[in-house]
């Protein structure tokens, strides 16, 4: 569906300084419509961008607290197991009590991140639902309302088109942060990937590049504020 909209000239996502402009102009937008005027594409095109802030949230929630911690902890017990196995005398054997445990616990961690791959895939799939739903939205309201109510502003200077043929974009930044995230969980995964690669690597786990101009609150939180009525901030 995405394709189709694609060809109705839809604009790329606005970068940050667009949202300041656009919340400049708005005392000569157009009067926004009372809460007795929405209508249904009003109302469920603003639970759509909510519930998209939420997944987007969750994302966070997912890559800075269970994902860092099982990525830490892995490196740290790496660590610790080489440093114990640089300590032991040349020519013996380390003992099997010495090893186990945290051989047990780098594989547990491994699980956990691959279970962190999981949870991120299925938020990306609710992104791509949810961008799907609106631009459902968009031609249900086209033919249903016609083509001059989803060109006109919904309540500042945004009109349903341009939600519906801008929205998409923000599935390019996070899909190419899940495949990173993919790829820094296979660097992690061998026992052979050095400390500084370890270190590397989580550095860009934390930092997922891929969002800093990409992500939600980059493109989407001000300007949803900005343009929707009743938006209530997560701020």
């Amino acid at each position: 569906m995405s394709g189709r909209l694609a060809s109705l000239k839809g604009p790329s996502t606005p970068a940050p300084s667009t949202v300041k402009a656009k919340q400049l102009q708005l005392p000569s937008a157009p009067s926004s419509p009372s809460r007795s005027t929405e209508s249904t594409y009003h109302r469920k095109l603003r639970t759509s961008l909510q519930e998209l802030r939420t997944v987007t949230d969750n994302w966070d929630d997912i890559v800075l607290i269970d994902g860092l911690k099982a990525a830490k902890s892995l490196v740290d017990a790496r660590t610790d197991l080489d440093n114990d196995l640089s300590a032991v005398t040349m020519g013996t054997q380390p003992k099997y009590r010495l090893l186990q445990p945290k051989i047990t616990l780098m594989e547990t961690r491994i699980a956990q991140l691959d279970t962190v791959i999981q949870k991120l895939k299925r938020q990306f799939n609710r992104m791509d639902m949810i961008v799907e739903n609106v631009e459902a939205l968009f031609f249900d309201a086209s033919k249903t309302k016609g083509w001059q109510f989803v060109q006109e502003p919904l309540w500042a200077t945004w009109s349903l088109e341009k939600f519906a043929t801008s929205l998409p974009m923000i599935l390019i930044p996070y899909h190419r942060s899940l495949e990173m995230h993919k790829d820094i969980v296979d660097t992690l995964r061998s026992h052979s990937v050095s400390f500084e690669a370890s270190r590397e690597a989580i550095a860009n786990w934390v930092a997922q590049p891929d969002l800093e101009e990409g992500s939600w609150d980059a493109q989407w939180e001000d300007l949803c504020d900005a343009e929707i009525e009743r938006w209530i901030s997560a701020k």
